[in-house]
């Protein structure tokens, strides 16, 4: 299918003045076992990884982009799951020497690998460093045996401690991944969880309260999970303990000290762009007249089949004008500080005036917070965000 972008609706509308910083997503489907929970684009691995096949196919979908972003720089590169550390050191360095030869990276680009804990893996983390990765986000989600069995992790607590350990000797900018509101779990449980998270003195921590998401096991066999009321005491708890830990509360569901907040997510939520590789990876390519988005092949066979025919993307599209004041708010918003409000214009080539009426809809429902300058999520949009984002759904 061709990768050219369809014309805009309204032709004139976007005009952007400059392009917003680039980065790059690297999606690596496999995992050992799917999670219950996990929505996201993953496949048990059954035999042997097609390691070598895989990098040419990413590498093969790369180039197919490159005409697209000739002279940007790539300000982070971001390598996902799945289960990306399930590839070897060998397999990672290679892609890495790939991609360097192709994009110009910035100097100090930040380079992230997902982990999840176990001794196999965890005995790679040198090795990733070495390669080029200077920063590891490890999936712990909770040191208590009996949640990561209701999750249906294949690790357990003590796997997770030695992950850490071996991560933290490695590694100066680590990210522990913690979930909350599972199945069980009480408010003293998850205190647990979250005063252990904080011990390991970790740059930056991710706290994500369970939800149950269409097509999973979970989503067939609801588990019991505690009260909405529950969950949001949970909250609040992982904010106050880790406010006290010295982690500043920078994002709906992220934590970071001075510095290390993750570069690649930040540019997410301030409507970046990005390139996305990898079976069923997404993008946004901004050009100075219209904002595009483009979608891979999910399944990791046809990908490979489809990227080495040059054919990996299955969705192009521009989007249209009226689409972008949502697409910017369901991103922005999730800021604790929200954004600076010529940002807006910035990144979607809109004036800002034109969402004034949602804006003060925003504000006297008491989900919004304005000044001269800066408009961001009040306490209460924090907790009913999806509530704050649904006012700029309107197409009108």
């Amino acid at each position: 299918m061709s990768a050219q972008p369809v014309t805009l609706r309204r032709p004139g509308e976007v005009r952007l003045a400059a392009l917003p910083p680039l980065a790059l997503y690297v999606h690596i489907p496999w995992c050992v076992r799917k999670c219950p929970y996990c929505d996201f684009n993953s496949h048990e691995r059954s035999d042997a990884l097609p390691e070598e096949a895989y990098v040419d196919a990413l590498v093969a979908d790369l180039e197919g982009l490159l005409p697209s972003i000739w002279g940007r720089r790539v300000s982070s590169v971001f390598i996902g799951g799945g289960t990306p550390s399930l590839f070897s050191v060998a397999a990672i360095e290679r892609l890495l020497s790939e991609l360097r030869a192709r994009v110009v990276l910035e100097p100090d680009a930040e380079v992230t690998l997902e982990a999840n804990p176990g001794t196999a893996e965890a005995g790679r983390f040198r090795g990733y460093r070495q390669a080029g990765v200077n920063r590891l986000s490890i999936g712990v989600q909770s040191f208590d045996d009996a949640m990561l069995r209701r999750l249906g992790r294949i690790h357990d607590g003590d796997e997770a401690r030695r992950a850490i350990e071996m991560a933290r000797g490695a590694f100066d900018n680590v990210n522990l991944d913690l979930m909350y509101g599972l199945p069980g779990q009480t408010l003293e449980m998850a205190q647990t969880d979250f005063d252990e998270a904080t011990r390991w003195d970790t740059p930056h921590l991710s706290a994500y309260q369970l939800t149950i998401e269409p097509n999973t096991a979970f989503y067939s066999k609801p588990p019991q999970l505690p009260e909405h009321d529950v969950c949001a005491d949970m909250q609040r708890m992982a904010e106050e303990m880790f406010a006290a830990a010295g982690l500043v509360h920078y994002e709906t569901s992220a934590f970071a000290r001075p510095g290390r907040r993750c570069r690649h997510n930040l540019n997410y939520w301030q409507f970046g762009d990005y390139l996305g590789i990898g079976a069923g990876a997404h993008g946004k390519i901004s050009f100075a007249d219209r904002i595009t988005r483009h979608a891979r092949v999910k399944q990791p066979r046809e990908y490979l089949a489809a990227a080495s025919r040059g054919e990996s993307i299955v969705e192009a599209r521009t989007l249209d004008a009226r689409e972008l004041p949502f697409e910017f708010m369901l991103n922005a918003l999730r800021l604790v500080d929200g954004f600076e409000s010529e940002l807006y214009a910035a990144r979607t080539g809109l004036r800002i005036a034109a969402l004034e009426a949602r804006l003060a809809e925003a504000e006297a429902s008491g989900l919004l917070e304005r000044s001269p300058t800066r408009i961001r999520p009040s306490e209460r949009g924090r907790l009913f965000l999806n509530e704050l984002v649904q006012i700029f759904l309107s197409t009108d």
